[in-house]
């Protein structure tokens, strides 16, 4: 068990500094040559690091480092488990002490077991991080396509595809799509038959029911009931669905609008600007069909809609293997430990 130092009479240089919240700096010295564990003295203490060598800990983080045939890999994975809140001291911020970490006793097989489970998990989080990176790298491409492929003040974006030119024209809704509200039934808990037909309210699927309302492809909107999530509900759906009476439904005139681009033009619109009423604001029918947008050509439209649409479903497929990683990941915490 070591403690960490003071760095600010150190130079600038390539060792990293880490705290509890992860690296802060680089520094020209190192306080550790040897692979390590950090764990929070102060502050946050229940988020332990892997700290690769050479590296310096500032006083508020200890590192922990291995006995001869103890594998750092496998107690990593193992301090995982461990609720580290369970052994905080303080009243206030949150602390642990030396004596406190030494008296902790853990469960461990012979080394030859460890490695292999330390080494199994280890990969386990490398596939977790690098699958992070890349679902940061598809949300960034995505947000600066958004900002520079669609158009707001002006009435030509940044970026554009080969071959097209000209202005793009600003449109209602109205213009764009009809509405078919008109569809919607509402059915109640208890009176819904069970079934494979997606149940749509303002925020998504409620149920799978027998029957359906509207089929194609339409664009739902939350009417209520939306008033405190960060992205305001814009889906698109296809195929057969039953919406109840919480959801507007827009079906986009194919003659002059592609669907997939209304998609995108909608969730770009900062939407709660135009909700009314009081406690439980509503998104009126009137005032979403008379909502101006821009918009090119048809065929660019189709174009731009296309690309963003594979984008999205990148994004969904890449979350779902994170989604999955992270379960296999949580598995083998709880099964291959005691």
């Amino acid at each position: 068990m070591n403690s960490g130092k003071d760095y600010k009479n150190l130079n600038k240089g390539n060792i990293p500094v880490y705290g509890t919240g992860g690296y802060m700096l680089s520094v020209n010295r190192a306080l550790s040559n040897e692979n390590a564990i950090g764990i929070g003295r102060k502050g946050t203490i229940d988020r332990p690091q892997y700290l690769i060598a050479p590296f310096w800990t500032v006083d508020t983080l200890f590192f922990l480092t291995v006995k001869n045939q103890n594998d750092l890999k496998f107690f990593y994975a193992l301090f995982q488990k461990i609720n580290w809140k369970k052994y905080d001291e303080s009243t206030g911020l949150p602390s642990l002490s030396k004596s406190t970490l030494n008296n902790i006793f853990l469960k461990n097989p012979n080394y030859k077991e460890q490695k292999k489970i330390g080494l199994l998990l280890s990969q386990i989080e490398v596939l977790i991080t690098l699958q992070q990176r890349k679902l940061r790298y598809l949300s960034a491409i995505k947000k600066s396509l958004l900002q520079n492929m669609l158009v707001d003040n002006d009435l030509r974006p940044e970026l554009r595809f080969t071959k097209f030119s000209g202005n793009w024209e600003q449109h209602k809704i109205s213009e764009m799509a009809k509405r078919l509200d008109n569809l919607r039934i509402p059915v109640t808990a208890s009176n819904r038959k069970k079934g494979d037909i997606p149940y749509y309210g303002a925020n998504g699927i409620q149920d799978y029911v027998e029957g359906f309302t509207h089929k194609g492809e339409n664009i739902l909107i939350a009417e209520d009931g939306a008033n405190n999530l960060d992205n305001y509900p814009i889906r698109l759906v296809k195929g057969k669905i039953w919406v109840n009476n919480h959801a507007h439904v827009l079906k986009a005139y194919k003659n002059c609008t592609d669907i997939q681009f209304l998609e995108f033009e909608l969730k770009k619109l900062n939407i709660y600007k135009y909700l009314v009423g009081g406690s439980r604001l509503k998104l009126n029918a009137d005032i979403l069909m008379n909502i101006s947008i821009k918009s090119p050509t048809l065929k660019e439209q189709k174009k731009i809609g296309f690309m963003l649409s594979l984008l999205e479903k990148n994004t969904i497929f890449q979350q779902r293997k994170l989604n999955k990683l992270e379960l296999l990941n949580q598995f083998f915490l709880q099964h291959m430990f005691i």
